[in-house]
Parts: structure tokens; sequence; C-alpha cells
């Protein structure tokens, strides 16, 4: 399994990236698109959403299931990556490339709280 260690994870399966200008970007691990299998659908949150960490905020759909996806922390979404939604088959070709959105967090210590790529690992082959 692919767990890169520069970057958090969740216990939903999202990874988190905290960027040099203080802005985060999420997308979903490696393990969770080898689950979904082949995806063919993506709805990201609205830009200027504001997101409570823990909630849903958008849908990922393969041909085996739908799943749901959480913001990792607080924040307001600044961006969606469009490439994605136009090609969700890119996700499973680099779940790590293809992010989904980005937040300009409420409180980027917020991020030191996720799992690192040991503790995900844990929870991923659990």
């Amino acid at each position: 399994m692919n767990t890169p260690a520069n970057l958090r994870y969740t216990e939903s399966h999202e990874w988190v990236r905290l960027e040099p200008d203080g802005t985060v970007t999420v997308g979903i691990t490696d393990h969770a698109q080898n689950a979904l299998g082949d995806i063919v659908f993506l709805e990201l949150p609205e830009v200027g959403r504001q997101l409570a960490k823990s909630e849903t905020c958008a849908v990922i759909e393969s041909v085996k299931a739908a799943s749901d996806i959480y913001a990792p922390i607080a924040g307001e979404v600044i961006a969606t990556n469009q490439d994605a939604i136009d090609a969700p088959e890119s996700v499973n070709a680099d779940a790590y490339a293809a992010w989904l959105f980005k937040l300009k967090p409420v409180n980027a210590d917020d991020v030191s709280g996720l799992l690192d790529a040991a503790a995900y690992d844990k929870i991923a082959d659990a």
C-alpha cells in the first residue's frame, strides 16, 4: 500500500497535505481508491462552503459502490479539482496526485492532530 510519509490521514481514508501558504489539500488514499475499484463519478463541495470537521462534503462513486468523503478539519473550500471531476478515473491512476478539494483551515494546527502514515497503515490494514 502506498502511504506517503509527508501527508496526514483520517480514519475515513482522506489524505491531507498542509501547503506552504497555510491552505490544506485533500484527497482520498490509495487504500480507499483500491477498495472502491473503478471510480466513475465525483461530486465535490462548492467553493466558498464552510465545512465542520468530519462533515460529509463530497461523494465518490465507483462501479461497485458510492462513498461519502468527509472534511478532515474545519475550513472554507477555496478550490475543487475540475480535472478530477472531468476524469474521475484519475483518482485510481494516482490518488495522491488527483486531489479533490482545498481548504482554508479555521486552524491549520488541526492538521497535526490527524494520523501519520504509520498510524494510518495500521487502521487501513485492520
